[in-house]
């Protein structure tokens, strides 16, 4: 009966779905106002239910209901618990339930949160929001039900995908989707707007919270996703440039470029229409990215390879949602009015010059992803896109990004003049010259861009903290502090990726126990391999002992392991992290005179990749801390480090 009880939730819950588009139009035409409070109540409802039915999906997971065709087919009674929770979402019925479940409870924070916005601009909001909800709703009713029942019950499920049995599994989706969410979220705020022609500040504002939340998870996300590949796929790189994984970054940055522009909106009340249109943008690359990952046209870790109908249905609701929201744009952007006016040397001048820069990365990301894919389709011919065509038209762009990133925030809003702005980054200049000359001079042979990239996050990194200069570090606002750790993490982060660009060491050998081997700073010595047995798996481990001159010796323990449902073989690596970077061992197959294959990696510095990660994320989640206590206690706020 639960698996019944879950499917009746999510009917009822796309019946409140349609009930709330339907009464959200009407309350909006002349004589509807009656039908306005009637609005937010459904949406709440519908929220509500969709949880239910996400609910239900789990305690199925939990329990290893086998008559449940997507139990069956995604998971088995021997499945450690977590995993069984956890693959709840590790197919496609499932992360699309849990889509639509975020989907239902962002709709029902918007409905009991948001006061800011005119009563028939919310309206119009919540309404944008149930046609998102309904075609998703309509796309699981009809195209994958979670909840479909087999006559006869297997003995056993099938298991769930080894490469998916990992903690990253119960973190890195579920934040992905949240980040997606807030996408569509900022998508009906424009929607709503230019339905009742309500572009302001006061729809900034009102959408900016759920923008900055967005950015905050994708960033979290991204971040996890990237690691998890790392450690799990054994290849050794931390950025494959996958499509699937271009999916994740596109929406990325057209968010970034988004709450840039939201904040020169909510603050300044300029960039109207490109503000919208960055709404638009953003949402329909998070579209573009669930049509990849479900379309079937992709083969990839990261991908549901599916039934490519199914693909089509999703296609078919971003032309609609898109190509909708777009049609709208254009038919009403002539009544957005233009805004505030502002040099082009000024702090908007400068959040303009990143944008465009986000948006032309965005357009080679975009392009690099699907051209391909369009060839194959039209020609059949297969074409590959990698690190080659990215680094050298993606890679010059960013760093310019960050460069302009220096000075922005040390800009005057409105206008400026060049010789202050230069005076004011003179030191972050300095340090980056010096940066640059001590590169040259204790690193000879370093590859260029490299090169950029350690000099240039030294130079930001310095530059980061400026705003805080000569300023009363008790009284400066939190999102100022929120600002300043994620343009530190940025920093971080890409000497992170410099440094294991610049410095990494690899060695491939065939190697057999007791053999001495040396990557990087290290000896390696193949100790032993043994046998061993998990919980729903057996495996091969090697031992590996490893020296350094001056520290303490360090014991790796890297597998082969077996999985019998699905039947399966994996690597599973071993990582040494210490201060200066990680030792990166990976075991692979024997031969027939017993040696056995051994990857190993020297990785200086790589972890400072996922460190200024985390930076940007907690810096987006102080900016969103502080913005909130700004508007909820506006008059009277308390002093010292939180106060805004």
């Amino acid at each position: 009966m639960i698996a019944e009880f879950g499917l009746a939730a999510l009917w009822l819950a796309a019946a409140l779905s349609a009930l709330q588009l339907a009464l959200g139009w009407m309350a909006l035409r002349p004589g509807g106002e009656a039908l306005m409070p009637s609005v937010r109540p459904i949406a709440l409802a519908q929220a509500l239910l969709t949880a239910l039915a996400f609910g239900a999906l789990i305690l199925c997971f939990a329990r290893t209901d086998l008559s449940v065709a997507l139990v069956v087919e995604n998971s088995a009674s021997a499945k450690p618990m977590m995993y069984k929770i956890a693959g709840t979402w590790g197919n496609h019925e499932g992360s699309m339930l849990l889509w639509v479940t975020i989907l239902g409870l962002a709709g029902g924070a918007v409905a009991i949160l948001e006061r800011r916005l005119p009563e028939r601009t919310l309206i119009a909001t919540l309404a944008a929001q149930a046609a998102i909800a309904l075609g998703f709703f309509a796309f699981l009713l009809f195209a994958s039900n979670p909840f479909a029942r087999l006559a006869l019950p297997p003995l056993d499920g099938n298991g769930l995908n080894p490469l998916l049995q990992d903690p990253g599994l119960a973190f890195h989706p579920p934040t992905l989707y949240i980040g997606y969410v807030g996408l569509s979220v900022a998508f009906s705020f424009a929607v709503g707007a230019l339905v009742t022609r309500d572009v302001g500040p006061a729809f900034a504002r009102a959408m900016r919270p759920w923008v900055l939340g967005a950015w905050i998870f994708l960033t979290l996300g991204i971040t996890a996703g990237s690691y998890w590949a790392y450690y799990e796929l054994g290849w050794g790189g931390w950025w494959f440039w996958d499509p699937v994984e271009n999916a994740s970054l596109m929406p990325w940055l057209a968010a970034t470029a988004l709450l840039h522009s939201v904040t020169v909106l909510a603050t300044r009340d300029g960039l109207r229409a490109w503000t919208v249109m960055l709404a638009v943008v953003a949402f329909s690359m998070s579209m573009i990215g669930t049509f990849l990952v479900r379309s079937g046209i992709l083969t990839s870790v990261h991908a549901f390879a599916i039934d490519p109908k199914r693909g089509t249905f999703i296609l078919g609701l971003l032309v609609v949602y898109i190509g909708g929201a777009l049609a709208l744009f254009a038919l009403r952007v002539s009544t957005v009015k233009e805004g505030s006016q502002f040099d082009p040397v000024s702090r908007e001048g400068a959040l303009v010059a990143n944008n465009l820069l986000l948006s032309a990365v965005l357009g080679i990301v975009f392009t690099g992803t699907l051209y391909p894919l369009f060839v194959e389709a039209t020609t059949g011919e297969k074409l590959s896109v990698g690190h080659p065509y990215f680094d050298k038209t993606a890679g010059p762009l960013a760093l310019l990004l960050v460069a302009i990133m220096v000075a922005g925030p040390l800009m005057r809003w409105r206008r400026d003049e060049i010789a202050a702005v230069v005076q004011r980054i003179a030191l972050p200049v300095l340090v980056t010259a010096i940066a640059l000359l001590a590169l040259i001079l204790f690193v000879p042979g370093i590859r260029v861009l490299p090169l950029l990239g350690l000099m240039l996050a030294i130079g930001v990194g310095a530059g980061s903290v400026a705003p805080l200069w000569k300023r009363n570090l008790r009284r400066t606002p939190l999102f100022t502090y929120g600002m300043v750790i994620s343009h530190l993490g940025i920093a971080v982060a890409l000497a992170g990726m410099a440094c294991e660009s610049a410095f990494t060491k690899e060695t491939l050998v065939a190697a057999a126990p007791g053999a001495v081997e040396i990557v990087g700073p290290y000896q390696v010595k193949f100790a032993a391999i043994d046998p061993i047995a998990g919980p729903n798996w057996t495996a091969i481990e090697a031992t590996l002992v490893a020296t350094r001159p001056g520290r303490a010796a360090i014991t790796l323990h890297p597998q082969a392991r077996m999985f019998a449902q699905p039947p399966t073989e994996t690597s599973e690596t071993a990582i040494a992290t210490l201060w200066d970077g990680q030792l990166y061992t990976v075991l692979g197959k024997d031969d027939e005179s017993g040696r056995w294959q051994l990857r190993l990696w020297w990785k200086p510095f790589v972890t400072l990749i996922w460190a200024g990660g985390a930076l940007v994320a907690i810096g987006g989640a102080l900016a969103l801390l502080g913005r909130l206590r700004r508007e909820l206690f506006p008059r009277g706020r308390p002093t010292g480090f939180l106060a805004t």
